[in-house]
């Protein structure tokens, strides 16, 4: 797929601010909905309900959260990719459908970069390397120097191409292994069968694997991030456990708007986005699942679009990850 910058929409926004003040001033006009392609309950989706009270109580106009999942995100998305281009429609999507996916389809219904405007980042969670609680696994280094044997390890994930196998296919690249993959229909199995020791270890995060590791089934022995996560600051980083450098295994979600939507609007639903993202009860009820509150700039958000775009192509081509 033909890649593109998003990189001249801050220019362009400035411009189109100026030419449009009544735009701000004026949105938003209606009900605002927030279409999202996560399961009801799910831990994105309880997100998007926690935004869109706050964003509720500053406009003083309705936001609904509506959720239409299936479909690889494909419904979720083309509802918002053929809404007007007024602000009044947004979706919410996560690094899968923005920056994998393209690498990942063949026929993909939708281009992130041109059918889209970023908005604003939502919040970020780092992948934990997940073992069983008895595994003698201890360390990434001793994750490593099991691996020595091509094949030997195994790992798993609930998708293949998915955040979790292409977390893990980081690791590897960067460690010069060669592990088993085992794919899971459910996430639930994945950890599952970490516990059981039936594979040898996952990515996973607070909000997928947190469970198990309160109820003792598991560990984290290392975080696939350059800093040690808020929520688990016992848990060390990659590097500090014996593994390589710069792997970063995250996954993330954001607010994006359909193209064309004018640039004051865009500005109207960032720092709208941002001062409730900013209150101390938001990042409180994020920290129930993992998730730190990632108010950003639409600039940032285009750019760790493309940077994590670029990241995964080179997976998806390591691992011929395909679902077409």
């Amino acid at each position: 797929m033909k890649r593109r910058s998003f990189t001249f929409l801050a220019a362009g926004m400035g411009l189109s601010l100026l030419a449009n003040p009544g735009w701000a001033q004026s949105f938003p006009a209606q009900p605002v909905r927030i279409i999202s392609p996560f399961p009801a309950g799910s831990g994105p989706d309880v997100v998007a309900r926690i935004v869109g009270e706050k964003l509720t109580a500053g406009w003083k106009q309705g936001v609904v959260v509506d959720a239409r999942p299936g479909a690889n995100g494909f419904l979720a998305i083309g509802a918002v990719k053929q809404a007007a281009p007024t602000g009044h429609d947004l979706l919410i999507a996560d690094v899968g459908h923005l920056s994998i996916s393209p690498s990942l389809f063949k026929k993909l219904p939708y281009d992130p970069k041109a059918d889209f405007v970023p908005v604003g980042g939502v919040y970020r969670t780092s992948f934990f390397v997940v073992v069983a609680a008895n595994s003698p696994i201890r360390t990434v280094k001793d994750l490593i120097a099991a691996a020595a044997t091509p094949g030997k390890v195994t790992y798993g994930s609930n998708s293949i191409g998915g955040p979790l196998h292409l977390g893990a296919a980081q690791l590897e690249a960067a460690s010069g292994t060669k592990m088993t993959h085992v794919p899971y229909k459910e996430i639930s199995q994945l950890y599952i069968a970490v516990s059981t020791g039936e594979i040898d270890w996952a990515m996973g995060s607070m909000a997928s694997a947190g469970p198990l590791l309160k109820a003792g089934k598991v560990r984290f022995i290392a975080v696939a991030d350059d800093a040690r996560s808020p929520s688990l600051p016992n848990v060390p980083t990659l590097e500090e456990s014996g593994g390589p450098k710069g792997v970063k295994a995250r996954t993330w979600v954001a607010l994006m708007a359909p193209k064309g939507t004018p640039a004051a609007v865009i500005t109207t639903l960032n720092q709208s986005l941002n001062d409730a993202l900013r209150q101390p009860d938001v990042a409180e009820k994020f920290a129930n699942f993992g998730f730190v509150p990632d108010p950003t700039t639409p600039a940032a958000l285009a750019s760790l679009i493309d940077s994590d775009a670029m990241v995964y192509a080179a997976m998806v081509k390591r691992t011929a990850a395909s679902v077409d």
